[in-house]
């Protein structure tokens, strides 16, 4: 009776090391063998049979019972995350898990330019990669409602930075990033501004700053020019930039600024119109919001640009009308 016991647990004890071994060959076995990652979408919810299936679906090679119960046999099916992942070639059952349960999910960037107005941030995100176009139907309007902002302008309200998201997600969820990066950015700004500003809140702030960020050409011109406008501000006198004229042009500007266009009347002309443009005119940086918080100290009123993006700052007309001559005219 003995021997047949021995006998039986050296047959039971073979057969555990088989199963074992087994086990650890399926486990490090590859479930994708082609060239090109496979996609896997888990949506919130979905349970891990489910998961199991999801993934044979987007062509995992495995067998999704065997998957199921790994899931459950490991104990961390319940820590898998919802997402969008890439498989890529030689993952196993082991480091699949592994790459679910940290929630690796296939990303993306997208970056929105500094300088840049929102027809241009809808165009790039109607570009981007594996991203998906929610709000391509929607007015300007309509996307700042979607974002929990009626009734306010969406130019400029956006930080520019890269992005990132995962693959197959909406623009809005990035939109809304960038809308809370800005206001973040802009209320810092705004808590730093000089006790002697004539800016009369965070929009103007936000307004004037992308003034500079268009205006300037040499991070070290940018408090130079900010003052400039500031000066303009506190003395009553017409800001008489050219972006504005050129952003209430829109699309009609064709890259040619005409007198024409400086003397039709509009609410982004500041040539004829005293004081900021109603709204943003473009995505200003974090180094714009500061230069419009605090200018540098200066009374110059007036600049032009050399021709090599520096600029020419002068205190009074005369002066500036010798530095136009002098870099514009080549007088």
């Amino acid at each position: 009776m003995l021997k047949w016991c021995w006998r039986l647990f050296q047959i039971l004890f073979l057969a555990a090391l088989v199963t074992a071994g087994g086990v650890a060959w399926w486990l490090n076995d590859p479930v994708v063998r082609s060239v090109q990652p496979v996609d896997l979408a888990i949506e919130a919810g979905t349970t891990p049979r489910g998961i199991a299936k999801l993934a044979v679906d987007s062509g995992i090679q495995v067998n999704p019972t065997l998957l199921y119960w790994w899931f459950r046999l490991s104990g961390q099916s319940r820590l898998i995350k919802a997402g969008s992942y890439e498989i890529a070639r030689d993952t196993t059952p082991y480091t699949l898990l592994a790459k679910l349960v940290r929630g690796e999910e296939s990303l993306r960037a997208v970056t929105l330019v500094e300088g840049w107005n929102i027809r241009q941030v809808r165009a790039a995100l109607a570009k981007a990669d594996s991203l998906k176009p929610e709000s391509q139907a929607m007015s300007d309007q309509d996307l700042m409602q979607q974002l929990g902002k009626p009734g306010q302008a969406a130019e400029g309200r956006f930080f520019p930075d890269t992005y990132t998201y995962a693959k197959g997600s909406g623009d809005i969820a990035l939109l809304k990033r960038a809308a809370r990066a800005m206001d973040k950015k802009l209320e810092a700004a705004w808590a730093l501004r000089q006790p002697q500003t004539p800016l009369k809140s965070a929009d103007e702030l936000l307004i004037l700053a992308s003034i500079v960020e268009k205006e300037t050409g040499q991070a070290a011109d940018r408090s130079l020019i900010s003052a400039v406008f500031t000066n303009r501000l506190r003395q009553g006198m017409l800001l008489q930039t050219d972006p504005t004229v050129i952003y209430g042009l829109g699309e009609a500007f064709d890259g040619n600024l005409r007198k024409a266009d400086l003397l039709a009347d509009g609410p982004y002309n500041t040539y004829l119109r005293a004081g900021l443009p109603p709204t943003p005119i473009s995505m200003p940086g974090k180094a714009a919001l500061l230069a419009a918080a605090q200018p540098a100290d200066t009374p110059a009123l007036y600049f032009v640009a050399r021709g090599d993006g520096s600029s020419q700052f002068s205190n009074n007309l005369q002066d500036h009308n010798r530095a136009v001559n002098k870099f514009q005219r080549g007088q």
